[in-house]
C-alpha cells in the first residue's frame, strides 16, 4: 500500500515456535477476512540486537569484500525447500548458510522461500537478522517474497505487502492469466549509520506469462511511485525475463525511474546467466533477477555469486550482490 496509509502495528511472528531467542523475526501483516491490512508500524519485537552469528564472516567472491560502509545488498531466489529429487533442501542448506555467513548482506530479498525454510536460515543465521514477509497465500501459507536485514545497519520503521493482480489488497489474487499467485513485500528502513531512509522492495514476477509480467511491472512502478519521493529505492527480485530484452525491464527502469545496479556499478565480476537449474554455468547469459535503484545511488561493485561446495549449488539460481551508498 501506499506510504500514507495509517499505520497499523502487527506483532505476529513467522511461526508460532519462532522466538526472539532462537530465530529471526519474521513480522507478518494481521489478517482479518480475505484482504490485507493497511501499512504496518514495524513492532519492536521483530527487531533484535543479539551478537551476530558465531561462525566469523570471510573474505567472498561478492561486494562483502568492498568499503565496510557500504550497504550490502543481495537477491537470492532461495528455490523452495524440498526433499524430493536430486538437490534436496536438507543437502543445500548447509551450503546456503556458509554462503550467508560469509557474504554477511545487509539486506537481503529472498524468493522462493518456504515458512519452515526461512525459519531454518533464522537459525543459521543468528538473532542479529529479522525479516519481514508473508506467504503469498496468506499468513505462512506458501512462498514469501522475504525481505531480511542486518538489525545493526537496518532499522524497519514500516512495511506492506501487495498482490499482484488487478486486486492488489487482495490475499492471493491472481487476475492476469498467472495460475501461480505472485506478491511484493516493502519495508521503509533507517540506515543506523547515516540516519536515512531508504525503501526496499522486494518481488518474484511470473515465470510462464508475459501479459501478467508487464502488468506487474506497471503496478509496481505505480506503487514505486506513491512512496515517499525524498527516500531513494532499492528494489529486488526474480524477474523471470533478461535484462535489457525486454518491456518488463523497460518499464521498471523508466516508469520506475530506477537504474540497473549492475550497469552503473564502478566494477562488477564476471557476468553469468542467473539461473542455471543446476546444470553448468554459462558466462555472459542472460540475468534474470536484478538489484535496481534510484539513480542518485552509488554502486561501488556488483557481482554474481558462484558458491558452491563439492558441486553442490545452494538453490537453481545465483545470488547477486551490490555494494551501494545511498
Amino acid at each position: 500500500m501506499s506510504a500514507s496509509v495509517p499505520p497499523r502495528t502487527s506483532r505476529l511472528p513467522l511461526g508460532a515456535p519462532l522466538t526472539r531467542r532462537t530465530a529471526l523475526r519474521v513480522t507478518a501483516a494481521t489478517v482479518t477476512g480475505a484482504t490485507a491490512a493497511g501499512t504496518h508500524a514495524a513492532p519492536a519485537g521483530a527487531v533484535s540486537t543479539s551478537a551476530p552469528a558465531t561462525e566469523t564472516a570471510t573474505v567472498g567472491s561478492g561486494p562483502a569484500t568492498g568499503a565496510p560502509r557500504g550497504l550490502r545488498v543481495m537477491t537470492f531466489n532461495l528455490r523452495y525447500a524440498s526433499e524430493t529429487g536430486p538437490h534436496p533442501w536438507s543437502e543445500r542448506r548447509p551450503v546456503m548458510r556458509r554462503l550467508l555467513r560469509r557474504e554477511r548482506p545487509h539486506l537481503l530479498g529472498t524468493q522462493e522461500g518456504l515458512h519452515g525454510q526461512l525459519r531454518d536460515l533464522a537459525e543459521d543465521l543468528g538473532p542479529r537478522y529479522g525479516s519481514v514477509g508473508m506467504g503469498r497465500s496468506g499468513g505462512s501459507h506458501d512462498e514469501f517474497a522475504a525481505v531480511l536485514y542486518d538489525t545493526e545497519r537496518l532499522v524497519p520503521e514500516e512495511y506492506d505487502h501487495f498482490w499482484l493482480s488487478a486486486t492488489p489488497s487482495l490475499i492471493g489474487s491472481a487476475t492476469w492469466g498467472n495460475t501461480v499467485v505472485r506478491m511484493a513485500t516493502w519495508v521503509r528502513f533507517t540506515d543506523r549509520r547515516t540516519g536515512a531512509g531508504l525503501y526496499a522492495l522486494n518481488t518474484h514476477l511470473d515465470h510462464a506469462h508475459q501479459y501478467a509480467r508487464e502488468r506487474s511491472a506497471a503496478l509496481l512502478t505505480e506503487r514505486l511511485r506513491g512512496l515517499d519521493p525524498a527516500l531513494p529505492r532499492i528494489v529486488t527480485g526474480d524477474f523471470n525475463v533478461p535484462a535489457h530484452r525486454n518491456p518488463v525491464y523497460d518499464a521498471m527502469l523508466d516508469r520506475g525511474a530506477l537504474a540497473d545496479t549492475w550497469d552503473t556499478a564502478a566494477e562488477r565480476g564476471p557476468q553469468y546467466a542467473t539461473f542455471h537449474g543446476y546444470r553448468p554455468l554459462v558466462p555472459d547469459g542472460d540475468r534474470i533477477d536484478w538489484i535496481l535503484a534510484s539513480p542518485s545511488v552509488r554502486v561501488s561493485r556488483a557481482d554474481i555469486n558462484t558458491f558452491s561446495e563439492h558441486g553442490r549449488f545452494p538453490s537453481d539460481h545465483l545470488p547477486v550482490q551490490a555494494l551501494l551508498e545511498l
